[in-house]
């Protein structure tokens, strides 16, 4: 997005004819007392001969946002974080030298205003200033097509331009902070409470992920930015910590897309002498309060998709929902060159290392993990995938674990926790076995951690819910890029 040359060098010339006027271009002694919504909303009510008789006054600051010059007069809309008020500038009411000042305003520029409220012949509520004083001079031009841009990089860049120009943008970040606020009231009212875990680790725990590796100068050893805070969460759980949460940030050094960026944010919390299957419950529980209190109703619109959040969801295991949206045979599951055959007949090419858990993991993901629009808790997950959850009392060769599916993509994933420590070293040793193999997402060994559950866990569930995707879906947002402030991005060529 390339300024006009002139334009800035326009702006400049007025910022020095300011400077020779003896303006101070960027002054911080203008006390706001009143907001724009504020002002609208105090004065809404009130007909032209009203605001005569009170005599309503406001002093407010914000960015000028349009600008029409009529001579020895102007109209403003200048804006806030509330929203837009419209001010009337006149030579004769604020004096010269404040009005020669102002000749010298842009688009763009922020401004305090202070004066009476009255209605313009339109009946638009309007600022009638007494005085008006420069705060901060804007040396570039906003965007002129803003709304008809198509690279939407340049949006994601200049976060602080998209801001201001696009209230809906502003709109959802202000409900991701809602969100986030009325999940730790939901937690907390629920004697959960809220922790910090260490961002840096010497062991990468907690999830299937390939982690950013840093170096610690003063202690020589390398250190990893966390791609869960899970282990260290069990850990509390095992000191006394029965239902505990943090919203924290991970980092995961994978691809960008639409549904993934290297850095995000995660609801992960653990309640002892609880199952996987009263977590269901209580997400249902968490999401639809959530929903309610943001949207307003259960029945939402996702990127054209009508989708019903009335509990209870829909509850199906990854074994049915592979027979019932492919034609694969039953003995998939329980052959692993068959599992292979059918990977490959499908379009899904796989190293030979991969565990058999793994490649009908794969399977799933391709064939029935789009289908599930409607929000869904997938069950009952391969062991070889699960190396942290607990096995089925009935089949071990699968775990008590769920994921939410929501128009196709994971919301929250879930588990009866592990707490057999004998088991959780086999499990790390054959996930070692596995890195070994090719599968470059394999968890490592964590002996520490065995050895805090050798001291013994009580039996605990276990939740991690992407924050970005939720706020995604209430927001109606069709990229992950739209609910990150500031995404990772390639680097701007030159």
């Amino acid at each position: 997005m390339a300024e006009k040359v002139g334009d800035i060098e326009q702006r400049i010339g007025k910022l020095e004819a300011l400077r020779q006027m003896g303006a101070n271009p960027y002054p911080n002694d203008f006390a706001v007392k009143n907001t724009a919504k504020e002002t609208i909303d105090r004065c809404s009510g009130l007909d032209k001969e009203a605001l005569e008789v009170r005599n309503e006054a406001a002093k407010l600051a914000g960015r000028i946002m349009a600008f029409r010059d009529f001579g020895k007069a102007s109209f403003l809309h200048i804006q806030d974080r509330t929203g837009k008020i419209q001010v009337y500038i006149k030579k004769d009411l604020i004096g010269e030298n404040a009005f020669k000042i102002f000749k010298n305003c842009d688009v763009g520029d922020i401004v305090g205003v202070e004066g009476r409220v009255f209605r313009t012949k339109t009946n638009e509520l309007t600022i009638e200033a007494k005085d008006i004083k420069l705060l901060a001079k804007s040396l570039l031009p906003l965007p002129e097509k803003w709304h008809g841009l198509t690279d939407v990089e340049i949006r994601y860049r200049r976060r602080y331009l998209d801001l201001i120009v696009n209230p809906e943008v502003k709109d959802v970040f202000i409900k991701r902070t809602r969100i986030i606020q009325l999940i730790r009231d939901f937690l907390n009212m629920r004697d959960f409470v809220e922790v910090e875990t260490p961002m840096m680790q010497s062991i990468p725990g907690g999830a299937a992920a390939r982690p950013f590796k840093t170096h610690h100068n003063a202690l020589d050893i390398d250190l990893f930015l966390r791609i869960a805070p899970e282990l260290y969460l069990k850990r509390l759980v095992i000191g006394g910590f029965e239902r505990v949460y943090e919203i924290n940030r991970n980092f995961r050094n994978e691809g960008i897309s639409t549904q993934h960026n290297p850095e995000f944010t995660m609801l992960e919390f653990y309640l002892a002498y609880a199952t996987f299957e009263d977590l269901m419950t209580l997400t249902e529980e968490m999401i639809t309060s959530i929903a309610r209190e943001i949207c307003g109703t259960l029945k939402i619109e996702y990127q054209g998709q009508a989708v019903d959040l009335t509990p209870p969801w829909q509850r199906v295991s990854v074994k049915d929902a592979i027979l019932k949206y492919s034609n694969a045979d039953n003995d998939i599951f329980t052959d692993k060159k068959r599992a292979m055959v059918f990977a490959k007949k499908i379009g899904i090419d796989l190293p030979e290392g991969f565990s058999h858990g793994k490649i009908l993991l794969e399977i799933f993901e391709k064939v029935a993990e789009p289908k599930f629009i409607q929000p869904t808790f997938v069950t009952h997950y391969p062991i070889e995938v699960s190396p942290l959850s607990r096995k089925n009392e009935k089949d071990p060769a699968i775990v008590d674990r769920f994921e939410l599916l929501v128009c196709g993509r994971e919301i929250a994933n879930a588990f009866s926790e592990l707490n057999d420590p004998i088991d959780q070293k086999e499990r790390f040793i054959q996930q070692i076995k596995e890195k070994e193999a090719g599968d470059t997402e394999a968890h490592l060994m964590d002996e520490d951690f065995v050895m805090a559950i050798e001291y013994g866990m009580p039996p605990t569930a276990g939740e991690g819910i992407g924050i970005d995707r939720l706020v995604m879906l209430l927001t109606n947002s069709a990229s992950i890029r739209d609910v990150i402030l500031f995404p990772q991005l390639r680097p701007e060529k030159s």
